[in-house]
Protein backbone atom coordinates (compact mmCIF):
# COMPACT_ATOMS: atom_id res chain seq x y z
CA UNK A 1 0.00 0.00 0.00
CA UNK A 2 1.82 3.61 -1.51
CA UNK A 3 1.43 6.11 1.32
CA UNK A 4 -1.00 7.43 -0.05
CA UNK A 5 -2.92 5.09 0.51
CA UNK A 6 -2.70 5.03 4.01
CA UNK A 7 -5.42 5.48 6.58
CA UNK A 8 -5.86 8.40 8.48
CA UNK A 9 -4.93 7.53 11.78
CA UNK A 10 -6.80 10.86 13.56
CA UNK A 11 -6.59 9.74 17.16
CA UNK A 12 -2.55 9.49 16.45
CA UNK A 13 -2.72 12.59 14.85
CA UNK A 14 -4.54 15.20 17.34
CA UNK A 15 -3.64 15.26 21.02
CA UNK A 16 -7.13 15.96 22.05
CA UNK A 17 -8.28 12.65 20.19
CA UNK A 18 -5.95 10.28 22.24
CA UNK A 19 -6.85 7.74 24.57
CA UNK A 20 -5.94 8.05 28.57
CA UNK A 21 -6.42 5.10 30.01
CA UNK A 22 -4.71 5.48 33.52
CA UNK A 23 -3.84 8.43 35.59
CA UNK A 24 0.20 9.30 35.94
CA UNK A 25 -0.30 8.73 39.65
CA UNK A 26 -1.50 5.50 41.92
CA UNK A 27 -4.94 5.73 42.84
CA UNK A 28 -7.49 4.65 45.48
CA UNK A 29 -10.20 2.42 44.43
CA UNK A 30 -13.94 3.12 45.76
CA UNK A 31 -16.83 1.38 44.94
CA UNK A 32 -19.77 4.12 44.84
CA UNK A 33 -22.33 2.38 46.06
CA UNK A 34 -20.77 2.58 49.37
CA UNK A 35 -20.42 5.88 51.82
CA UNK A 36 -19.26 8.89 51.21
CA UNK A 37 -20.86 8.56 47.52
CA UNK A 38 -24.28 9.06 46.32
CA UNK A 39 -25.64 7.26 43.75
CA UNK A 40 -28.92 8.36 42.21
CA UNK A 41 -31.42 7.54 39.39
CA UNK A 42 -32.08 3.83 40.17
CA UNK A 43 -35.17 3.66 42.75
CA UNK A 44 -34.08 0.11 43.55
CA UNK A 45 -30.95 0.10 44.19
CA UNK A 46 -30.81 -0.13 47.59
CA UNK A 47 -33.28 -3.44 47.31
CA UNK A 48 -31.23 -5.33 44.51
CA UNK A 49 -27.86 -3.77 44.07
CA UNK A 50 -27.86 -3.41 40.76
CA UNK A 51 -27.19 -0.35 38.31
CA UNK A 52 -31.03 -0.80 36.88
CA UNK A 53 -34.02 1.25 36.33
CA UNK A 54 -36.51 -1.06 37.61
CA UNK A 55 -36.88 -4.23 40.02
CA UNK A 56 -35.36 -7.28 39.30
CA UNK A 57 -38.17 -8.76 40.13
CA UNK A 58 -40.73 -6.33 39.25
CA UNK A 59 -44.52 -7.46 40.99
CA UNK A 60 -46.38 -7.20 37.57
CA UNK A 61 -44.62 -8.64 34.52
CA UNK A 62 -43.15 -6.16 31.85
CA UNK A 63 -42.49 -7.00 28.35
CA UNK A 64 -39.00 -8.45 27.29
CA UNK A 65 -38.21 -5.71 25.52
CA UNK A 66 -38.70 -3.13 28.48
CA UNK A 67 -36.88 -5.48 30.91
CA UNK A 68 -34.01 -5.67 28.80
CA UNK A 69 -34.00 -1.41 28.51
CA UNK A 70 -34.20 -1.04 31.94
CA UNK A 71 -30.54 -2.52 32.30
CA UNK A 72 -29.37 0.96 30.19
CA UNK A 73 -28.51 2.89 32.91
CA UNK A 74 -29.79 6.22 31.47
CA UNK A 75 -30.63 8.89 34.17
CA UNK A 76 -28.05 7.09 36.80
CA UNK A 77 -25.50 9.46 38.64
CA UNK A 78 -22.66 9.37 40.98
CA UNK A 79 -22.19 12.20 42.90
CA UNK A 80 -19.47 12.82 45.95
CA UNK A 81 -16.78 15.75 46.98
CA UNK A 82 -13.29 14.89 46.78
CA UNK A 83 -10.27 16.95 46.52
CA UNK A 84 -8.31 14.27 44.82
CA UNK A 85 -6.30 16.07 41.58
CA UNK A 86 -7.05 13.79 39.26
CA UNK A 87 -10.25 11.02 38.73
CA UNK A 88 -10.26 7.60 37.24
CA UNK A 89 -12.49 5.24 36.45
CA UNK A 90 -12.85 1.42 35.81
CA UNK A 91 -16.13 0.24 33.92
CA UNK A 92 -17.36 -3.00 33.03
CA UNK A 93 -20.34 -2.91 30.58
CA UNK A 94 -22.83 -5.52 29.43
CA UNK A 95 -21.40 -4.67 25.59
CA UNK A 96 -19.76 -2.61 23.45
CA UNK A 97 -21.36 0.45 21.86
CA UNK A 98 -22.76 -1.01 18.12
CA UNK A 99 -25.43 2.62 17.39
CA UNK A 100 -24.56 3.58 13.96
CA UNK A 101 -26.04 7.02 14.94
CA UNK A 102 -24.82 7.44 18.48
CA UNK A 103 -21.93 8.45 19.41
CA UNK A 104 -19.72 5.18 21.94
CA UNK A 105 -19.52 8.56 24.41
CA UNK A 106 -22.94 8.79 25.02
CA UNK A 107 -23.89 4.94 24.64
CA UNK A 108 -21.75 3.84 26.66
CA UNK A 109 -19.53 6.58 28.45
CA UNK A 110 -19.47 8.36 31.50
CA UNK A 111 -19.12 12.54 32.15
CA UNK A 112 -17.69 14.69 34.09
CA UNK A 113 -19.49 17.68 35.92
CA UNK A 114 -17.78 19.95 38.11
CA UNK A 115 -19.50 22.49 40.71
CA UNK A 116 -22.72 22.90 43.49
CA UNK A 117 -26.01 23.07 42.71
CA UNK A 118 -26.45 26.10 40.17
CA UNK A 119 -22.53 25.94 39.31
CA UNK A 120 -22.10 22.60 37.46
CA UNK A 121 -20.27 22.96 34.71
CA UNK A 122 -18.91 19.62 32.36
CA UNK A 123 -15.14 18.95 32.51
CA UNK A 124 -14.78 15.89 30.20
CA UNK A 125 -15.68 12.52 29.20
CA UNK A 126 -14.41 8.93 29.33
CA UNK A 127 -11.82 8.13 26.30
CA UNK A 128 -11.99 4.66 25.35
CA UNK A 129 -11.38 1.76 22.65
CA UNK A 130 -15.08 1.79 22.31
CA UNK A 131 -14.59 -1.74 20.64
CA UNK A 132 -14.36 -2.83 24.44
CA UNK A 133 -16.76 -3.97 27.25
CA UNK A 134 -14.38 -3.07 30.23
CA UNK A 135 -11.98 0.16 30.41
CA UNK A 136 -10.39 2.92 32.57
CA UNK A 137 -10.13 5.80 31.56
CA UNK A 138 -8.75 9.49 33.39
CA UNK A 139 -11.62 11.72 33.62
CA UNK A 140 -8.83 14.66 35.09
CA UNK A 141 -5.71 15.18 36.14
CA UNK A 142 -2.83 17.68 37.93
CA UNK A 143 -6.13 19.49 39.46
CA UNK A 144 -5.57 22.24 42.12
CA UNK A 145 -5.90 20.74 45.37
CA UNK A 146 -9.32 21.51 46.94
CA UNK A 147 -12.64 20.30 47.90
CA UNK A 148 -14.82 20.29 44.52
CA UNK A 149 -18.09 18.19 44.18
CA UNK A 150 -18.15 15.88 41.54
CA UNK A 151 -21.27 14.51 39.31
CA UNK A 152 -20.62 11.51 36.87
CA UNK A 153 -23.20 10.66 34.62
CA UNK A 154 -24.20 7.31 33.73
CA UNK A 155 -24.19 6.02 30.10
CA UNK A 156 -27.65 6.19 28.27
CA UNK A 157 -27.81 2.87 26.27
CA UNK A 158 -25.91 0.36 27.97
CA UNK A 159 -26.00 -1.69 31.30
CA UNK A 160 -23.14 -1.28 33.90
CA UNK A 161 -21.91 -4.27 35.34
CA UNK A 162 -19.84 -2.48 37.68
CA UNK A 163 -18.09 1.12 38.24
CA UNK A 164 -15.59 2.35 40.60
CA UNK A 165 -13.79 5.36 41.19
CA UNK A 166 -10.76 6.38 41.25
CA UNK A 167 -8.88 9.12 43.42
CA UNK A 168 -5.72 9.77 44.30
CA UNK A 169 -4.51 7.70 47.69
CA UNK A 170 -4.03 10.68 49.96
CA UNK A 171 -7.23 12.36 48.81
CA UNK A 172 -10.80 13.21 50.63
CA UNK A 173 -13.78 11.94 49.57
CA UNK A 174 -17.11 13.61 51.34
CA UNK A 175 -20.69 13.37 50.78
CA UNK A 176 -22.47 15.27 48.36
CA UNK A 177 -24.81 18.56 49.24
CA UNK A 178 -28.09 17.51 49.85
CA UNK A 179 -31.09 17.81 47.52
CA UNK A 180 -33.84 20.66 48.42
CA UNK A 181 -35.77 17.99 48.86
CA UNK A 182 -36.09 13.95 48.85
CA UNK A 183 -38.62 14.09 46.71
CA UNK A 184 -38.32 12.78 42.86
CA UNK A 185 -38.67 13.94 39.45
CA UNK A 186 -40.12 11.08 37.12
CA UNK A 187 -39.96 10.87 33.53
CA UNK A 188 -41.90 8.20 31.81
CA UNK A 189 -41.75 7.89 28.05
CA UNK A 190 -39.27 6.36 24.70
CA UNK A 191 -35.77 6.63 23.31
CA UNK A 192 -36.07 10.14 23.15
CA UNK A 193 -35.98 10.33 26.94
CA UNK A 194 -33.56 7.76 27.60
CA UNK A 195 -31.17 10.24 26.08
CA UNK A 196 -31.06 8.81 22.15
CA UNK A 197 -29.09 10.78 20.85
CA UNK A 198 -26.83 12.26 22.96
CA UNK A 199 -23.20 12.64 22.21
CA UNK A 200 -22.74 12.06 26.08
CA UNK A 201 -25.17 11.39 28.96
CA UNK A 202 -24.95 14.83 30.51
CA UNK A 203 -26.90 15.89 27.25
CA UNK A 204 -29.69 14.26 27.31
CA UNK A 205 -32.58 16.51 28.13
CA UNK A 206 -33.75 15.04 31.67
CA UNK A 207 -29.74 15.18 32.98
CA UNK A 208 -30.00 18.72 31.56
CA UNK A 209 -33.02 19.77 33.79
CA UNK A 210 -31.33 17.85 36.85
CA UNK A 211 -28.48 20.63 36.92
CA UNK A 212 -31.53 23.07 36.78
CA UNK A 213 -33.57 21.73 39.30
CA UNK A 214 -31.80 20.27 42.61
CA UNK A 215 -33.72 17.09 43.26
CA UNK A 216 -33.28 13.28 42.39
CA UNK A 217 -34.26 12.53 38.67
CA UNK A 218 -35.95 8.83 37.88
CA UNK A 219 -35.45 7.94 33.64
CA UNK A 220 -37.66 5.73 32.44
CA UNK A 221 -37.48 6.39 28.62
CA UNK A 222 -37.38 3.17 27.14
CA UNK A 223 -36.29 3.05 23.36
CA UNK A 224 -38.79 2.17 21.13
CA UNK A 225 -40.79 0.94 24.29
CA UNK A 226 -42.28 3.35 25.88
CA UNK A 227 -45.90 2.22 25.65
CA UNK A 228 -47.95 3.38 28.39
CA UNK A 229 -48.60 -0.45 29.87
CA UNK A 230 -50.82 -0.47 32.56
CA UNK A 231 -47.48 -2.55 34.44
CA UNK A 232 -45.67 0.28 34.03
CA UNK A 233 -47.62 2.90 35.98
CA UNK A 234 -48.03 0.15 38.81
CA UNK A 235 -44.65 -0.18 39.06
CA UNK A 236 -43.63 3.86 38.38
CA UNK A 237 -46.41 4.22 40.91
CA UNK A 238 -44.36 2.36 43.48
CA UNK A 239 -41.61 5.13 44.02
CA UNK A 240 -42.13 7.00 47.24
CA UNK A 241 -41.67 10.58 47.44
CA UNK A 242 -42.19 11.42 43.89
CA UNK A 243 -42.39 15.56 43.14
CA UNK A 244 -43.79 15.23 39.56
CA UNK A 245 -44.41 12.70 37.12
CA UNK A 246 -43.74 13.31 32.83
CA UNK A 247 -45.31 11.43 30.22
CA UNK A 248 -43.76 12.08 27.25
CA UNK A 249 -44.43 8.91 25.54
CA UNK A 250 -46.43 9.54 22.24
CA UNK A 251 -44.06 8.71 19.64
CA UNK A 252 -44.17 4.93 20.22
CA UNK A 253 -47.77 4.68 20.49
CA UNK A 254 -48.28 2.93 17.45
CA UNK A 255 -51.87 4.16 17.28
CA UNK A 256 -54.22 6.85 17.94
CA UNK A 257 -56.59 4.38 19.42
CA UNK A 258 -53.58 2.94 21.60
CA UNK A 259 -52.58 6.32 23.11
CA UNK A 260 -56.68 6.80 23.48
CA UNK A 261 -56.20 3.56 25.78
CA UNK A 262 -53.35 3.51 27.32
CA UNK A 263 -52.90 7.28 28.70
CA UNK A 264 -56.31 7.74 30.38
CA UNK A 265 -55.86 4.57 31.94
CA UNK A 266 -51.68 4.75 33.12
CA UNK A 267 -52.92 8.44 34.51
CA UNK A 268 -55.64 6.63 36.87
CA UNK A 269 -53.42 4.01 37.72
CA UNK A 270 -50.91 6.53 38.99
CA UNK A 271 -53.46 9.11 40.80
CA UNK A 272 -54.82 5.87 43.20
CA UNK A 273 -51.56 5.76 44.84
CA UNK A 274 -50.49 9.88 44.30
CA UNK A 275 -53.90 11.49 43.92
CA UNK A 276 -52.03 14.90 44.22
CA UNK A 277 -48.50 14.70 42.30
CA UNK A 278 -48.49 17.32 39.66
CA UNK A 279 -48.21 15.25 36.28
CA UNK A 280 -47.29 16.75 32.99
CA UNK A 281 -48.25 15.55 29.64
CA UNK A 282 -45.94 16.37 26.85
CA UNK A 283 -46.83 15.51 23.03
CA UNK A 284 -44.39 14.51 20.76
CA UNK A 285 -41.75 16.93 19.27
CA UNK A 286 -41.47 17.40 15.88
CA UNK A 287 -40.21 15.24 12.87
CA UNK A 288 -38.40 15.89 10.04
CA UNK A 289 -40.75 14.00 7.67
CA UNK A 290 -43.96 15.88 9.21
CA UNK A 291 -43.64 17.99 6.39
CA UNK A 292 -43.18 15.97 3.88
CA UNK A 293 -45.65 13.11 4.99
CA UNK A 294 -49.45 14.41 4.74
CA UNK A 295 -50.56 10.99 7.16
CA UNK A 296 -47.75 11.21 9.43
CA UNK A 297 -49.47 15.45 10.00
CA UNK A 298 -52.46 14.19 10.57
CA UNK A 299 -51.75 11.22 13.37
CA UNK A 300 -49.69 13.81 15.55
CA UNK A 301 -52.27 16.47 15.00
CA UNK A 302 -55.20 13.67 16.14
CA UNK A 303 -52.40 12.34 19.06
CA UNK A 304 -51.96 15.97 20.98
CA UNK A 305 -55.92 16.29 20.66
CA UNK A 306 -56.03 13.00 22.22
CA UNK A 307 -53.20 14.29 24.83
CA UNK A 308 -55.24 17.44 25.26
CA UNK A 309 -58.39 15.68 25.85
CA UNK A 310 -57.16 13.63 28.62
CA UNK A 311 -55.92 16.25 30.44
CA UNK A 312 -58.80 18.64 30.55
CA UNK A 313 -61.53 15.27 31.46
CA UNK A 314 -58.94 14.81 34.39
CA UNK A 315 -59.38 18.69 35.10
CA UNK A 316 -62.79 19.10 34.37
CA UNK A 317 -63.26 15.84 37.11
CA UNK A 318 -61.25 18.30 39.30
CA UNK A 319 -57.57 16.79 39.29
CA UNK A 320 -56.00 20.48 39.38
CA UNK A 321 -52.23 19.17 39.38
CA UNK A 322 -52.23 17.41 35.74
CA UNK A 323 -50.99 19.52 33.09
CA UNK A 324 -50.99 19.29 28.84
CA UNK A 325 -47.84 21.16 27.04
CA UNK A 326 -47.65 20.79 23.52
CA UNK A 327 -43.84 19.84 22.32
CA UNK A 328 -44.39 20.58 18.70
CA UNK A 329 -42.48 23.45 18.62
CA UNK A 330 -39.77 22.32 21.26
CA UNK A 331 -37.32 22.13 18.71
CA UNK A 332 -38.18 25.40 17.32
CA UNK A 333 -38.33 27.05 13.72
CA UNK A 334 -35.48 24.75 12.60
CA UNK A 335 -36.87 21.13 14.18
CA UNK A 336 -35.12 19.49 11.58
CA UNK A 337 -31.61 21.03 11.53
CA UNK A 338 -31.50 19.44 15.40
CA UNK A 339 -31.70 15.84 15.35
CA UNK A 340 -29.79 13.21 14.25
CA UNK A 341 -31.84 11.09 11.91
CA UNK A 342 -35.29 13.02 11.42
CA UNK A 343 -36.50 11.57 14.85
CA UNK A 344 -33.62 11.92 17.78
CA UNK A 345 -32.16 15.26 18.58
CA UNK A 346 -28.77 15.83 18.42
CA UNK A 347 -27.32 17.95 21.93
CA UNK A 348 -28.83 21.55 20.21
CA UNK A 349 -32.20 19.46 20.17
CA UNK A 350 -32.04 18.59 23.38
CA UNK A 351 -30.86 21.72 25.14
CA UNK A 352 -33.92 23.58 23.03
CA UNK A 353 -36.30 20.66 24.72
CA UNK A 354 -34.97 21.52 28.23
CA UNK A 355 -35.19 25.28 27.50
CA UNK A 356 -38.98 25.00 26.52
CA UNK A 357 -39.41 22.45 29.56
CA UNK A 358 -37.70 24.73 32.50
CA UNK A 359 -40.47 27.05 32.96
CA UNK A 360 -43.14 24.74 32.86
CA UNK A 361 -41.39 22.07 35.33
CA UNK A 362 -40.55 25.18 37.73
CA UNK A 363 -44.19 26.25 37.71
CA UNK A 364 -45.14 22.36 38.91
CA UNK A 365 -42.00 22.33 41.07
CA UNK A 366 -42.57 25.53 43.22
CA UNK A 367 -46.31 25.67 42.07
Amino acid sequence: MSQKEQPVRFLQLDPNMRIVEGSESPAAWYRPTEEPFHVAGFAWLRQDGRYRRLPTAPAWPVPAAVDALANCTAGGQIRFRTDSASLSVKVKLAGAADMYHMPATGQCGFDCYIGDFGEQRYLSTTRYDHRLKMYESVLFEKLDRQMRTVTLNFPLYQAVEEVLIGLDKDAQAAPPPAYDTDRKVIFYGTSITQGGCASRPGLAYPNILSRRFNREFLNFGFAGNGKGEPELARIIAEIPDPECLILDYEANCVSTELLQQTLPAFIAIYRERHPDTPILVISRITYAKDRFHAEMARHKAERKQVQLRAVEQRREQGDNNIYFFDGSDLLGESADECTVDGVHPTDLGFMRMADGLTPVLKRMLNG
